[in-house]
């Protein structure tokens, strides 16, 4: 009884039965008075009220059971129409159905083809978008697994070499060789630190303590941290802010660190001479922090990529000296759209220098 198919073929003959059934009382009621009516009028005094009885039975019989003959003609009818159209229904539904089954068992590239009917049509285009969002979810997985074990896997046959290499006795265990391994194992909790930070930004699960705080000084404490290391790569950095208070509510530590990591990307894509400047704009409804450099810039190809977990743009200054572990952008992101700002790249071309726009709603 809780088949789709029986209810829609039962409803039908409900309808059926209803119809038929309202139809049935009223011409069993009206017959008879009507036939009186037309033989008073057209007969008047020359039939006897005997025979005009009897006449009015026989005629009011013959209407019933030509009504009981229509009205299983009409059920049989009806059940018929309800068995064709419930197919009609039931039959995408069935294949809407497999579909979700083979997507839960991991076959995210079925299609389920459109039926007809307008909103099914649409049921079947949501079932085709949830396959492939998580096709694609899928697919970031494990690029997201290839990933890491290859960022992992240096470190690791470094500390790999360094420990046989002291167990042979062919390395001596001084401190200098024991702070290379060190400096590795540093690396490998940094990758950690970072993979959880990561998923956390992605998962919208940030731990945010927000206050009411100045950006400018938030900012500005941040990239002065950073000033001894560009002054030793021989950078000018300028730290440019309003002359008011360029309040937001956000978490002081969270928005250092952002600040923190895109100074320090453009120190180190910055050659010695270059600049870094960062400005804190406090107008309008929007708190924005701009880092600009004069470094190596970014491609077209890569600016819209540059955010993606584990991107590197190719020969850039610095690579392969183990520094960053390629998603600090992406955490910084994150951490900027859970504060209901966002992170955006901008640069003429390579060699041209390249900047980069923190934007937060103002506070109030």
């Amino acid at each position: 009884m809780n088949r789709l198919t029986v209810r829609l073929v039962l409803s039908h003959l409900l309808v059926a039965v209803l119809g038929g059934a309202a139809t049935f009382l009223v011409v069993r009621t009206l017959t008879p008075a009507i036939f009186d009516r037309q033989m008073g009028m057209s007969n008047g005094p020359m039939m006897g009220q005997a025979g005009q009885g009897s006449l009015r039975t026989q005629v009011a019989d013959a209407v019933t059971q030509a009504l009981w003959i229509g009205l299983l003609v009409g059920l049989l009818a009806a059940a018929a129409v309800g068995v064709f159209a419930a197919g009609r229904l039931v039959r995408p539904l069935g294949r809407l159905s497999e579909t979700t089954r083979q997507i839960a068992a991991g076959r995210y590239d079925v299609h389920v083809e459109r039926p007809h009917e307008a909103e099914l049509a649409e049921l079947a285009d949501d079932v085709n978008t949830l396959g492939a969002a998580l096709a694609d979810t899928e697919a970031r997985r494990t690029r997201l697994l290839g990933e890491v074990a290859h960022e992992m896997r240096t470190p690791l046959t470094v500390v790999d070499g360094y420990v046989e290499g002291m167990i042979d006795g062919v390395l001596p265990t001084t401190p200098e060789e024991l702070g290379k391994v060190s400096d590795e194992v540093r690396r490998l909790r940094r990758l950690s630190d970072d993979l959880s930070a990561l998923s956390r930004a992605e998962e919208g699960r940030l731990a945010l303590a927000t206050e009411r705080v100045d950006l400018a000084a938030v900012v500005t404490a941040a990239a002065e941290r950073l000033r001894p290391q560009a002054e030793d790569a021989g950078l000018r950095l300028t730290v440019t802010t309003p002359g008011v208070p360029a309040d937001v509510v956000a978490d002081p530590d969270r928005i250092a660190q952002v600040v923190t990591n895109l100074v320090g990307n453009a120190v180190r894509a910055t050659p010695e001479g270059g600049s870094v400047d960062v400005a804190v704009d406090g107008d309008g409804p929007w708190r924005t922090v701009t880092v600009r450099d004069t470094g190596e810039g970014l491609a077209p190809e890569d600016l819209g990529r540059v955010f993606e977990r584990f991107y590197r743009v190719g020969g850039r200054r610095g690579e392969g000296e183990g520094g960053g572990s390629g998603i600090g952008l992406t955490i910084a992101r994150g951490i900027v759209r859970a504060h209901g700002g966002d992170l955006t790249a901008e640069s003429p071309g390579r060699g041209r220098g390249a900047t980069f726009t923190v934007r937060l709603p103002a506070a109030g």
